[in-house]
């Protein structure tokens, strides 16, 4: 299984991430954390990117389809493997495409604007224990106070919503056109990854259940 997922922020990727992963027994592959691994090793391409980011520049698309061929190679991705926010752009999935790196999925996970605003926003965490509530979803018994040790609560920064508005207009820009890409691609090409589109609205277990409908 060779997929990648497409979803806005707080759509709820990294959730069904972590069971497409543990059911299909692939790794779930970051470029951030491949960037990081190969600065570390000294690989040729950590050491060049080491001097871009030293540098404050952005690492070429070029070195991130390097690193993701090297880690294609590791053993542990024998069974397949699932891209964790790659490609985030066009010209990174054309040299993807280019690369000829194999994929069987590409899954879409939609979930309207205003619905994420209202998960994101409405987030609160109890700092120092990591407990998280959602006023609406999962509200503390009292209003913006831990139900354990009565502290106040704090909304992050990312969740606030000029942030998660700012985000999802980030993503609208330069990620959504990748919905298109590839299902037209899949649309006139019988070579192309199969595209599928999954409303995540609804409880995890219920988004889960379409996932895995789509997965076949």
């Amino acid at each position: 299984m060779r997929l990648i997922l497409l979803g806005p922020p707080g759509a709820g990727k990294g959730t069904q991430a972590a069971f497409i992963t543990e059911h299909f027994g692939i790794p779930q592959i970051s470029t951030g954390d491949m960037l990081r691994a190969a600065v570390k090793a000294g690989t040729p391409l950590g050491v060049a990117a080491k001097k871009i980011m030293d540098a404050g520049g952005l690492v070429s698309d070029d070195i991130i389809i390097g690193l993701v061929q090297d880690r294609l190679k590791q053993p542990d991705c024998s069974k397949g493997y699932l891209f964790d926010g790659f490609p985030r752009t066009i010209p990174q999935a054309d040299a993807l495409k280019q690369a000829h790196v194999a994929l069987d999925f590409v899954i879409e996970i939609a979930v309207p604007e205003e619905d994420i605003i209202d998960r994101m926003s409405g987030r609160r965490v109890h700092p120092a224990s990591g407990r998280s509530y959602h006023l609406r979803f999962n509200p503390p018994k009292v209003a913006e106070h831990d139900d354990l040790t009565g502290e106040p609560l704090v909304q992050r920064d990312d969740d606030k919503e000029e942030t998660v508005r700012h985000r999802l207009k980030v993503y609208r820009d330069q990620t959504r056109p990748l919905v298109d890409y590839y299902s037209n691609w899949a649309g006139s090409d019988a070579t192309a990854p199969r595209y599928r589109k999954v409303e995540g609205v609804g409880s995890v277990d219920e988004i889960k259940a379409k996932i895995f409908a789509a997965l076949v």
